[in-house]
């Protein structure tokens, strides 16, 4: 297949698309790039250094399938400009999808986020389980969601709820809770924990990829569906660290209310079995720092970048 993966140059994608290559997928990857380019040389491998605000100057001819991961990741960033998100996260996604529409792409998997549920104190927080989004970027996906829905009679639509990714990536990622926590503690040999009662769903790097080979190997999944497997109070992730390397908790107030529980069965009884766990990522990231090939650098934390590096306000 001839597969788009928008924002592929990410966190996710950086895992996502080489496990496609494998596959034997002619990719096609369109990102703007502002993290950099960590995706190894192919020769089924595209990488075209753009914006999806740019969505007309996609070309879709020829293409099976979009995976569209592009948005201005994380809570903090999309409020560094709300306006820039809502047209990156919100704008773009209906403007890709409708350009995929109309060029006759036949599957479309679209990445939301579970924090779409917001705060939620149900045991089992499913699909249907209404939606309370607290930030711009947990709306405008929310609102993508609902702008993919609308072309379900013009191709096949997937949309995944992914819990908090953790664990390696090239293009590796620190600010989220489990690689952070594990980097506090291999770094400071101290775990600053915010609240630490907030639950929050996890998923591993690698099974999140999975999730989208899954759909497209599958198209009649569709619809809706919830990506986590390991729900865990911040506390229980920072206690888990500690038993792997040795290091204090210190607890203080949170001002993020973000607590939920999602339950994935959905995904499961449709043939998904996640193979990687928590405690595999903070085991997989101990040992890369341990060797030297994961460091503690500004780069891996989408705030700190986007703040110094990244011209935003135009």
């Amino acid at each position: 297949m001839k597969i788009l993966v928008t924002g592929g140059c990410g966190y996710k994608g950086s895992v996502l698309v080489p496990a496609l290559l494998d596959k034997g997928h002619d990719v096609t990857v369109v990102d703007v790039m502002w993290f950099g380019n960590y995706l190894p040389k192919h020769p089924r491998l595209t990488v075209e250094q753009k914006s999806v605000l740019r969505a007309r100057e996609i070309d879709f001819s020829g293409i099976d399938a979009v995976i569209h991961l592009s948005s201005v990741a994380n809570d903090p960033c999309g409020d560094l400009n709300p306006k820039l998100t809502w047209e990156t996260s919100a704008l773009a996604t209906m403007e890709v999808a409708d350009f995929a529409a109309k060029t006759g792409v036949k599957q479309f998997i679209y990445a939301s986020s579970g924090s779409v549920y917001g705060v939620c104190e149900d045991e089992r927080v499913i699909e249907t389980s209404a939606l309370n989004p607290i930030s711009e970027y947990n709306k405008t996906k929310m609102v993508g969601e609902r702008v993919l829905l609308s072309y379900e009679n013009d191709m096949i639509v997937q949309i995944v709820r992914p819990a908090t990714v953790c664990g390696l990536s090239p293009r590796m990622r620190l600010d989220v809770s489990v690689n952070m926590l594990t980097m506090q503690a291999l770094k400071n040999k101290e775990i600053t924990v915010f609240g630490g009662n907030q639950t929050r769903p996890n998923i591993h790097i690698d099974d999140i990829a999975s999730v989208y080979l899954f759909l497209l190997e599958n198209p009649t999944v569709t619809g809706i569906y919830n990506a986590g497997f390991e729900n865990l109070s911040i506390m229980e992730i920072a206690e888990m660290v500690c038993a792997k390397v040795d290091a204090k908790i210190t607890v203080t107030a949170s001002n993020d209310p973000r607590s939920y529980r999602v339950c994935s069965d959905k995904l499961l009884d449709a043939g998904f079995k996640p193979k990687k766990s928590v405690q595999i990522a903070i085991d997989e990231i101990v040992a890369a720092y341990h060797d030297g090939t994961l460091t503690d650098e500004k780069r891996h934390y989408n705030l700190q970048w986007m703040q110094s590096e990244v011209r935003i306000d135009d």
